[in-house]
Formats: C-alpha cells, sequence, structure tokens
C-alpha cells in the first residue's frame, strides 16, 4: 500500500511562485500529491490517511548544504576543537589536556584554529606545540583546511627535515634566517603529515550515522559532500543497507579520476539518496593561509601572490579529460587569480566542443576580478558558495587585500545580477553547517551586528534570494531541480517546521530562528 499523509494547518511557504501558500500538502510515497485547499488535499489522498497537524509552525523547503566536508565532520566530532581559541596559548592548553589523557606516543589530531583570530597574530610553530607535546605527534589542521601545525615528533615520523624540498602545490615554511621546517606546512605538503598520522579511528560508517541528527536538527536534508574516496564508500554502505538518513551528491576527488573513468561513473548517476557529483580540484589555497592565488600580491608580502595548487595548463587537460568522459568538475578557486584560471579551463573545454551539457561549478568565488564576474553567467558555471565565509574573513579581506580589491569580494549580488546561479553552503568543518547563520550573513553581511551597515553592503541579498541558493539552486547544481528546492507536485517532501519565518523576519533575527522539525520524504526525522 503506498504511504499518503495530510499535513495541514501550517503556514506553508512552497516556493512556488504559482502556488505559494496552500493550505495543505498532500504527500504519496515521500512526494507532494497536491499543495493547496485541506478538502482537495484529502480527495486526493482517499480515505483512511495519516494525517499531521503542523501546529501553526512555518513550514518550508528543507535545506540543502551545497559544500560540506560531512565525513570529516563526523570523523572529527572527537578529536581536539580549537574553533572558539581566541590565542595560542589557548590552543595549546588544549592538546597539553588531550596529551594527559592519551597514551605514551598516540597521535594528537584536530584543529580548526585560526590564526587570524589569535591575539599573537603570528603564524604557529613547532617549538610551541612541543613545549605541551614533546613526545606524542601532534598534527592540527587550519580552520580552512589548507594549513597544518606540527610538532617536531611529526615531522620526525613524516621525515621532513631542513633538505627536504617543498612538494609540487604545497610549502614547508620554514624557520627565519633558516632551512629547518618551522612546522606550519601549506597545501600539498600536510600530505606529507597526513601519509604517516596513525591515530585510532571508529570506522566512518559509524562515524557518519552518529553525524546525522546534528544536520536534522538545524533543518539540513542534503548535503554535497567534499571528502576523501573513503566517504564513497561509506556513503554506498549506508545506502545499500537502508541506513542514509541525508540525501548524498557525493563529489570525486581528482586524485580518483581514474577510478571514476574505469568504473563508468558518470555527474548525476545514482539516485536520490546517493549521486555522484562533479570531480573536485584545488586551484588554490585559501586567504586565511596567505595561499589564494591572486593577481596582485598580499598587501605587506610583495613576493607573495599565494599558491597555484593546480598550474593552469594541467588544470585545463583535467577538466578536459573529465568532461570527455561525462564528468562535471567543481574547482576550489579562492584568489582573483584562480578565478581566472578556473573559468579559463571551463572556456577551453566549451571551445573544444565537450560536454556542453555538464553543470561545471567553482567553490567558494571569494575574491574574482571585476572583467571576470559577467563570465560565470557566460558559461554556464555555478557560483558555489559559502555566505558565513564573507562574515568570518571580511576583515582579514581588508587588511591582506586592500578596502578597494576586497570590493570585489563576496560578490553575491553582483553574481547574481550578471545572471550566475548560486548554490549556498557552509563547508563545515570549516564552518558552522547552522544554515540560518548562511542566511544571516547573506542578508546583513554583518557578524556580532558589526560593521555598521553591512560589509560591502552593496552585495547584500534579499532573504528569498538567499533561501533560494540553499534549496532550488542546490537542486539544480545536483541536477535535481525536477524534485528538489520547492513543495509542489511531484517534489520531494523534505521541509522544516519553523518557529519563524525567515523571510519576512527582521534580518537580525534571521540567525535565531529554531528549527522544531525536519521531514525527509514525509517521514518525521527530526523534532525538538
Amino acid at each position: 500500500m503506498p504511504q499518503r499523509t495530510l499535513f495541514y494547518n501550517g503556514r506553508i511557504v512552497t516556493l512556488d511562485p504559482r502556488n505559494p501558500r496552500p493550505d495543505a500538502l498532500a504527500v504519496v510515497d515521500g512526494r507532494v500529491a497536491f499543495a493547496g485547499d485541506r478538502e482537495r488535499c484529502r480527495s486526493v489522498l482517499g480515505p483512511g490517511v495519516e494525517e499531521v497537524d503542523l501546529q501553526g509552525a512555518w513550514t518550508l523547503p528543507s535545506f540543502t548544504d551545497s559544500h560540506i566536508h560531512f565525513s570529516n565532520y563526523a570523523a572529527g566530532l572527537n578529536n581536539v576543537a580549537m574553533d572558539n581559541t581566541a590565542s595560542m596559548q589557548e590552543a595549546l592548553e588544549l592538546v597539553r589536556q588531550r596529551v594527559q589523557k592519551v597514551r605514551p606516543g598516540e597521535w594528537v589530531v584536530g584543529g580548526n584554529w585560526d590564526l587570524n583570530r589569535w591575539a599573537e597574530q603570528r603564524p604557529p610553530d613547532r617549538h610551541a606545540l612541543d613545549a605541551v607535546s614533546p613526545e606524542n605527534p601532534v598534527a592540527l589542521h587550519s580552520r580552512d583546511g589548507h594549513s597544518l601545525w606540527v610538532n617536531s615528533r611529526a615531522l620526525q615520523l613524516a621525515g621532513i627535515n631542513a633538505d627536504s624540498p617543498d612538494p609540487d602545490g604545497g610549502q614547508i615554511v620554514r624557520e627565519p634566517g633558516s632551512s629547518e621546517p618551522s612546522g606550519w606546512l601549506l597545501e600539498t605538503a600536510r600530505g606529507i603529515v597526513y601519509a604517516v598520522v596513525d591515530a585510532p579511528e571508529e570506522p566512518l560508517t559509524e562515524s557518519i550515522r552518529k553525524a546525522f541528527p546534528h544536520a536534522l536538527a538545524t533543518g539540513i536534508t542534503s548535503i554535497h559532500d567534499f571528502d576523501r574516496m573513503e566517504a564513497i564508500q561509506a556513503y554506498r554502505e549506508l545506502h545499500a543497507a537502508g541506513e542514509l538518513r541525508l540525501r548524498v551528491l557525493k563529489t570525486i576527488p581528482v586524485e580518483n579520476l581514474d577510478w571514476a573513468l574505469d568504473e563508468g561513473i558518470r555527474t548525476y548517476q545514482g539516485d536520490e539518496w546517493f549521486r555522484f557529483g562533479q570531480v573536485k580540484i584545488f586551484t588554490d589555497g585559501a586567504l586565511g593561509s596567505h595561499s589564494a592565488a591572486m593577481l596582485e600580491p598580499y598587501n605587506g608580502e610583495p613576493e607573495n601572490t599565494g599558491i597555484e595548487v593546480t598550474p593552469p595548463d594541467e588544470l585545463r587537460e583535467l577538466v578536459l579529460r573529465a568532461a570527455r568522459g561525462g564528468l562535471a568538475c567543481a574547482l576550489h578557486a579562492i584568489g582573483d587569480k584562480a578565478n581566472r584560471n578556473a573559468l579559463d579551463a571551463f572556456r577551453h573545454v566549451r571551445n573544444e566542443g565537450v560536454g556542453d551539457a555538464l553543470r561545471h561549478r567553482i567553490e567558494h568565488v571569494q575574491h574574482i576580478h571585476p572583467d571576470d564576474l559577467p563570465r560565470l553567467a557566460q558559461l554556464g558555471v555555478i557560483a558555489s558558495v559559502q555566505p558565513i565565509h564573507q562574515t568570518s574573513d571580511m576583515f582579514v579581506a581588508d587588511r591582506l587585500l586592500g578596502p578597494e580589491r576586497a570590493r570585489s569580494s563576496y560578490a553575491w549580488r553582483s553574481l547574481l545580477d550578471t545572471g550566475a546561479r548560486l548554490a549556498f553552503g557552509s563547508d563545515c568543518p570549516v564552518e558552522p553547517f547552522n544554515p540560518f547563520l548562511g542566511l544571516h550573513a547573506a542578508v546583513t553581511r554583518q557578524r556580532d551586528g558589526k560593521p555598521e551597515g553591512g560589509w560591502q553592503p552593496q552585495e547584500r541579498l534579499s532573504a528569498e534570494e538567499a533561501y533560494r541558493a540553499f534549496t532550488e539552486g542546490a537542486a539544480w547544481t545536483s541536477g535535481e531541480e525536477g524534485i528538489k528546492g520547492r513543495l509542489s507536485a511531484g517534489m520531494l517532501a523534505d521541509f522544516v517546521q519553523l518557529s519563524d519565518n525567515p523571510l519576512e523576519c527582521a534580518p537580525d533575527n534571521i540567525k535565531d530562528v529554531q528549527v522544531l522539525a525536519t521531514y525527509v520524504g514525509g517521514q518525521e526525522a527530526y523534532r525538538a
């Protein structure tokens, strides 16, 4: 028998302009069959249906996080968390506490530290870690995930010393006036340590299973996961067992491109619970680590224009090779030079007449030269952005780039006005995945009420534009615009009950909206 449910007595917002505020929803086998008058919904469903009273709550389409490292987040729930540290000393104290709890010689891992928020305002070094952990190797990733802070024991185990060359696309930062490694590793240099980390881990499937409720509690029902190859197998295992509680688009790391081509995988291959997405390729680093590839040097660093993790010629060939195999690409690009390189690569593929129907995307699009803004729409490239990054990095951008160059940073309004499609996410665990923080950032461009009027306020979005980027824009990015993003006939019955309407409440109140319940396929998956 088909599962039939009537949802009524809610303030329903469908995001469908043809039917914006229906009285009720008729759901059959996880999809909306009809949205409209309550009695008409009853007639569509027939007798003997389950009825759910929405108790007057605001009811809207649920969220998709279009850029998240969910399996990383899940695996890291038991690691050292430095998200809220205001100084290096606070971070070191957390390491000292963990060292006291682990076995001698056991790895201490974690991170999410941000030197731009630290009172010391100086790069981390191995000697500070050595003082609190002389025997236990320590590896702590930065908030942006593009640098790694390690101690001397970790360097020793990884074989990094004064004679070690910088790897392609990375840098072993050296101590001033010396060739000795400082304990700060940028971009691909991180992998030298990660290759020898031997930290105890629970099975990834179990970690992910435990993390599902955290996302559902914030109204997220779908994710675009950007993690490693192991996550693909974990999601597949959970899907086969019927234990996926979020709908997953899984991107493919570029290092696994050969595997994907050999397996005949294509972008959007899969079903409504698990499907493959684009091939993820890094073009540069990150602003906070001073490794985003820029057209001009960083303020105060005349020799530093960042790191091109994938050189332009290689980037074009990788994108072309993926496209010939039916795989779209997702190019990480932070700096204005990196974004230009990404757009040039997509133009090259189009000029070759390959994969015109593929939906390519640029991840972050944080700092883009004004001349390049219209090119995303012209090339049909999706801007996959994380608005909460702007409120975290706005003052760092002013300092490292200068106010004038920063005017074209986080340019959501300009991108939308040129016709580009926006898809919003969080980049968790770099930032919290709570979508209401992202909505608030997109609408106000403020954190804690600062700066007055918002940072680069000309780039603000309306609440509805921002909400649609978390729903309709995300659905287009995953090739699911026919089943996600709205609450109308034929769409998946994925929705949230909220304490307030984020489309109409005061902008500063958006961040405080509470999720009362989350439904996936018409089934209650979370209730506060």
